[in-house]
């Protein structure tokens, strides 16, 4: 098992055995890849041999064992809820972040296009006078020499 984050870091690189369960915590926000590979020759999967994957992915407050906790640190009812409740601020204060983020690196590809378009449009009037200048100036030097003008 391999996760890389949006920044091609190695979040996490291991090796199980027929069964295995994983974990990691990301501070970066984004597109995180996770690679599972077999170690199991190709000609085994085409001879029968079967391969099951299963994944169960949870993200935010909801990795959290609340019973577990409740029993490890002797919380309360009451405090167990607010402790959730924190957990679910927290994980909406991390969604806001991260779309800020997102619309940050929006704004900025949308700008860098605008100026990418604004000096193309330049370019192709620049282009289009001086064309027309050239095709002037060669017309007239067309009449002039069939003394037409």
């Amino acid at each position: 098992v391999t996760v890389v984050s949006p920044r091609w870091q190695v979040v996490l690189s291991r090796q199980y055995g027929s069964e295995g369960r994983f974990t990691f915590t990301s501070h970066t926000p984004g597109e995180h890849q996770i690679c599972l590979h077999s170690n199991s020759t190709r000609m085994a999967l085409f001879a029968g041999g079967k391969l099951r994957v299963h994944l169960d992915i949870q993200v935010g407050e909801h990795t959290n064992n609340y019973p577990e906790i409740a029993a490890k640190d002797k919380l309360t009812e009451l405090q167990l809820r607010a402790r959730q409740l924190l957990d679910q601020v927290e994980q909406i204060q991390k969604e806001q972040n991260y779309q800020r983020y997102r619309e940050e690196r929006f704004r900025m590809t949308s700008e860098s296009t605008n100026q990418r378009v604004l000096w193309w449009s330049i370019a192709q009037t620049i282009i289009l006078i001086l064309t027309g200048i050239w095709q002037m100036r060669h017309l007239k030097s067309f009449f002039e020499a069939k003394k037409l003008v």
